[in-house]
């Protein structure tokens, strides 16, 4: 009888450790969309100099770095960064391209995007016009009560190779 119980036991946890669980999937197109539209809130939070727009996907505690290499690591602190950043008239000139728009998904609740903007017609503090700036994204997500939020993002700008 106890053989008969031992061997019940270890069928039943045999099969429940083979059972597959369902798993959810996404609608990644819908997703992809939802992710890249963030974009939009980003260009035209800088078009408004509207700090809240911005960074209105970003995460509390979101990781965020520059071309410059400014890191910051809170919402908190990007705000404060962009204040002083859209009081400066001369970084707002220019035009966005963005291109290459690449969404992967890691898993149902985190995705990765990267993006080119190649932005023609941006000053420096003098007046004079940069090249233009091939500048890349890379946005990490968490998706959390069915929002996408930007946990880290990296900017970085390309110079011409010779």
């Amino acid at each position: 009888m106890k053989k008969q119980i031992l061997l019940v036991l270890f069928i039943g946890c045999a099969l429940g450790c083979n059972s597959n669980k369902e798993e959810v999937n996404i609608d990644k197109a819908i997703e992809s969309e939802k992710i890249i539209r963030t974009i939009d809130n980003w260009n035209e939070g800088w078009d408004k100099k509207d700090v809240e727009l911005a960074i209105s996907d970003y995460s509390e505690n979101t990781d965020w770095t520059n071309a410059f290499g400014d890191r910051m690591q809170s919402k908190s602190e990007l705000r404060e960064l962009l204040k002083e950043i859209f009081a400066m008239d001369f970084v707002m000139e220019g035009t966005d391209n963005y291109q290459n728009e690449d969404v992967q998904f890691l898993t149902d609740n985190y995705a990765i995007l990267r993006s080119t903007n190649i932005r023609k017609g941006q000053k420096w503090s003098d007046g004079s016009v940069m090249n233009d700036r091939h500048i890349h994204h890379l946005r990490v997500y968490k998706k959390v009560n069915n929002k996408w939020e930007i946990i880290s993002h990296m900017i970085n700008q390309a110079y011409e190779k010779k």
